[in-house]
Order: C-alpha cells, then structure tokens, then sequence
C-alpha cells in the first residue's frame, strides 16, 4: 500500500517541520491495530449454529450426522470468509475498533519515547488504516500551549482521505499542517533531534 517514495518524502517533510520548531515529531503507520480474529469467529459460529432451521425451512430433511457436518462446513467457509479485511471490518463494532486503535497510540507513544522528550514537546501522528483511525498524540509541554480543537480538524481530514484511499498524500498534508501549528508555538531554539524522522511501519498484527 505504501510506496518507497513516500517513505523518503515523508521523512524529508518531518526533517523540515521539525527545523522550524523545538517540537519532536515522530509518525507511525498501522496497517490495523488489532486482528479481531475472535468476532468473525464468532459470527461464523452463529450462523453455523442457524444452519438447521435453514435447512428444515427449505424442506430439506437430514440426519443429525449430515446436519452437524453442514455446520461444520459452513462455518469454515464463512470463517475464512469473515477473515477477509473488507467484511472483516464491517462486523467489528465501531467502539471496538476505536478502542483498540487508541490503545495502540498510546502504546506507540510510549514506544517511541515521546514522554521523555526535552521540555516534553514530543507530538505522535498515528495513523491505522483498517479502522480509518488517525490521532494526534502531543505531551504535556505541547497540551499547555495548544488546544485539542486545532488538532481535530487536521485529524477529521485526513480520517477522510484514508476513506478515499488517499494515505500517502494525506500523511504529507497532515505533517504539514501539524509542523505550522507547532512552529508558531514553539520556534526553533536548537538543532537537537532527538528522535527518528522517518515513518515507523508496525508489522500487521
């Protein structure tokens, strides 16, 4: 999904916001922040345990034997089926999959040592894309200074843009953006960079 370009460019790009301020900016990707095996599974298992009153409903009369080996069968099918990103996805409840997303940002940003950053301005881009999730994460020395509303409409756009497919040119956008609003805060005192510029790609959990 992502090219080697952009991950040149986008590190460029955080190399530059990060000249014009005292601000650390660290981004990272997700392709999805949770495997949500277990729902699928789970649903697969419900609409095998439905499958008689299917069968006796289209008139068709089978043995126990022959009954638990068309559960059997469709829930294997539809297992493997519901495993599938797309309609995967669509089964996970929308809390579930925010929470998880938010749980990995934090976790992300802890990881990363975002917290033990000079004067605490350390700023997280978190971004995974199965949940169309994106959150700026900022420490303390940035929460004093900068409210969250200006944080949320650079968020809801680029949560739009992943919706359209567009990860790519809406993660330069969103680092654009976020390095403005930090240099008018923060202007650069000092050269120290004190942690990674490039994107951190998680493995697909």
């Amino acid at each position: 999904m992502i090219s080697k370009q952009f991950f040149h460019t986008l590190q460029a790009r955080v190399k530059q916001a990060e000249q014009a301020t005292d601000a650390e900016l660290v981004t990272v990707l997700a392709p999805a922040s949770d495997s949500y095996r277990y729902i699928p599974t789970l649903w697969a298992a419900l609409l095998a345990m439905l499958t008689p009153l299917l069968v006796f409903e289209l008139g068709f009369w089978l043995g126990w034997y022959e009954i638990l080996l068309t559960q059997w069968a469709v829930w294997l099918v539809l297992t493997l089926l519901f495993h599938w990103t797309p309609i995967k996805m669509r089964l996970i409840p929308k809390q579930v999959r925010r929470h998880r997303a938010a749980l990995m940002a934090r976790l992300q940003f802890i990881e990363q040592g975002l917290h033990r950053t000079h004067d605490r301005l350390g700023v997280l881009i978190f971004v995974s894309v199965a949940e169309h999730y994106v959150e700026i994460l900022v420490d303390d020395g940035v929460a004093k200074h900068i409210d969250n509303v200006q944080w949320q409409e650079i968020i809801d756009d680029f949560t739009a843009r992943i919706r359209k497919g567009e990860v790519e040119p809406g993660f330069i956008e969103c680092v654009t953006r976020t390095g403005a609003i930090l240099a008018d805060a923060f202007p650069p005192t000092n050269d120290k960079n004190e942690l990674p510029d490039s994107l951190i790609m998680l493995d697909k959990p």
